[in-house]
């Protein structure tokens, strides 16, 4: 019988994205697309959301694109997560009836979580009295001012166990980021990022002579992705990054709970099972795509990581 949390890290997670008018559509991409990308590269769904409103009517975006809700969130049965956006006007989004809903609904999801200048409407609802929050960085001093019973941060992202936040924009993207490396390994939020180019850093001579570790695995994963076909030694990757392999190694180690050495192979076989799944190429070809000496060296591989072989992949896709 599976464990408890090997069967809630296998189930689907229920997200609700509620929208308010004039919301900001940058904020709302990077708050879905990760999602999105984490159900492409894990091959099921992580991840499953709705776009909600406090009616049905459709609601224009910031930028001019609409969006009409699938529910309303009276209706909504509630999940694992509401991610509220409002982003203009939200002074005269806070009415009583807004609020009312916003506390009912607190009851049926388990996660809230502000984006944008979503905190606002949490705090005005007495949703953040005691807790920690942050929200678009150009509000926030009104923020604390208004709510001096919430802890307003100047965070780029607040994690207060059932109440997260973010700043907006970019911040959206970080959040979900870590969400997915809480539910499902740092591995995969690495491979989502870089899906986005996320964390791509400049060249050698730029980088600064000390990296956060997050940073310099980030740094290195980035190079291992430019070098798939003609794999670099590790030694290499070090230098390039100005630090030893040991240190490479603990870092690693530290962030992922592997090393580089492991990382690098799983990236270049995730390469070769997407070239598998998403192309024509022949196995051979993939082979000398990702680093491998032929289609018998892939193939050794591929079936020690996946439990089949590439060419019984490509049949059952």
């Amino acid at each position: 019988m599976q464990n408890t949390a090997q069967t809630r890290q296998e189930a689907t997670r229920t997200v609700a994205v509620l929208l308010f008018p004039n919301f900001s559509n940058h904020c709302l991409a990077n708050a879905v697309e990760p999602l999105r990308a984490a159900n492409t590269l894990a091959r099921r769904s992580l991840y499953r959301w709705q776009y909600i409103g406090l009616t049905r009517e459709t609601l224009t975006s910031s930028s001019g694109l609409p969006v009409t809700p699938e529910e309303t969130l009276a209706r909504h049965p509630g999940g694992d997560y509401l991610l509220l956006l409002p982003s203009y006007d939200f002074q005269a989004q806070a009415t009583p009836d807004t609020l009312r809903a916003l506390r009912a609904a607190r009851r049926r999801f388990t996660t809230l979580a502000g984006l944008d200048m979503g905190s606002w409407l949490l705090a005005a609802a007495g949703l953040l009295d005691g807790r920690r929050a942050t929200l678009h960085w150009d509000e926030l001093d009104n923020f604390a001012e208004t709510f001096p019973e919430v802890e307003a941060r100047t965070e780029r992202t607040v994690n207060d166990g059932d109440i997260l936040s973010c700043g907006g924009g970019t911040t959206a993207f970080e959040l979900m980021l870590d969400l997915i490396a809480r539910h499902h390994g740092p591995m995969l939020r690495l491979e989502v990022a870089a899906l986005f180019m996320h964390g791509e850093r400049p060249a050698p001579a730029d980088l600064p002579p000390r990296l956060s570790d997050d940073h310099l695995v980030e740094a290195a994963v980035s190079i291992m992705r430019r070098n798939v076909e003609a794999p670099l030694p590790v030694a290499a990757v070090a230098r390039r990054l100005n630090v030893t392999p040991r240190a490479l190694e603990r870092r690693f180690r530290a962030v992922l709970g592997r090393g580089p050495g492991a990382t690098y192979r799983a990236l270049r076989l995730n390469a070769a099972r997407r070239l598998v799944e998403q192309t024509t190429l022949s196995v051979n070809e993939i082979a000398t795509r990702c680093g491998y000496e032929d289609a018998s060296a892939l193939t050794r591989a591929f079936r020690g990581t996946f439990g089949t072989t590439p060419r019984a992949l490509r049949k059952a896709t």
